[in-house]
């Protein structure tokens, strides 16, 4: 089943849900009173987004990463990065966009408490910093990569797994090892950005589990 199998299998699911059990996605309030439409439908999305965002930032910041630079060698490995990280991000900005829009509108800056102020600080903080690694960071790895991939090549090396031949090939390799210091050091401030970013959804995972009521 593809991608859009899969997804309109997923909303059709929901959908049922809503229809025939519209108590179970907190369609009835505390009170007993209906909730707005609009109102269901801003949380809905709210909750969708982020949870989509915060989990797309787990599994590839701290797991499925981590697996592939373990196991595929590096240049195959890199050439999967430089296809899936700005998929990845451009999935994450859209997300938080959302997530943050429909937040900013059921708390409105003015009239919301100091809590949600703050909530509304670490989402557009995790946006900004998203946006940070879609069009300034990757462009830039994915270009030094390239680059540096092609100096291995001409050295015979970036086949192997890990960084070992690498490393011994730079201190012989003048060119080698200056390319790896500008890789490194814009491929820091992008992990740096990603990591603040999952901060920022961290904390505001924090205050919707304040806000739930089991």
């Amino acid at each position: 089943m593809g991608w859009m199998g899969r997804f309109l299998v997923a909303v059709g699911f929901l959908a049922f849900g809503i229809l025939f059990s519209p108590e179970t996605f907190g369609s009835n309030s505390s009170n007993g009173l209906y909730s707005s439409k609009l109102t269901i439908a801003l949380r809905l999305t709210h909750l969708l987004c982020f949870c989509t965002s915060f989990g797309a930032a787990l599994w590839v910041t701290f797991i499925g990463g981590i697996i592939m630079f373990k196991n595929l060698p590096r240049h195959q490995f890199g050439n999967l990065q430089s296809k899936m990280f700005p998929a990845y991000f451009s999935l994450v900005t859209v997300c938080s966009t959302l997530s943050l829009a429909s937040f900013g509108y059921l708390h409105p800056w003015k009239s919301s408490a100091t809590a949600e102020k703050y909530q509304l600080g670490f989402l557009l903080s995790g946006l900004a910093f998203n946006l940070s690694n879609l069009l300034v960071f990757t462009p830039m790895t994915i270009e030094m990569m390239k680059q540096r991939h092609k100096i291995e090549r001409e050295e015979n090396i970036g086949e192997e797994v890990g960084w070992t031949k690498n490393r011994d090939v730079a201190k012989k390799n003048p060119k080698l090892a200056a390319m790896n210091k500008k890789f490194g050091m814009i491929h820091g401030l992008s992990s740096l950005a990603n990591i603040l970013s999952f901060g920022s959804l961290a904390m505001h995972s924090w205050y919707l589990a304040g806000k739930m009521n089991l």
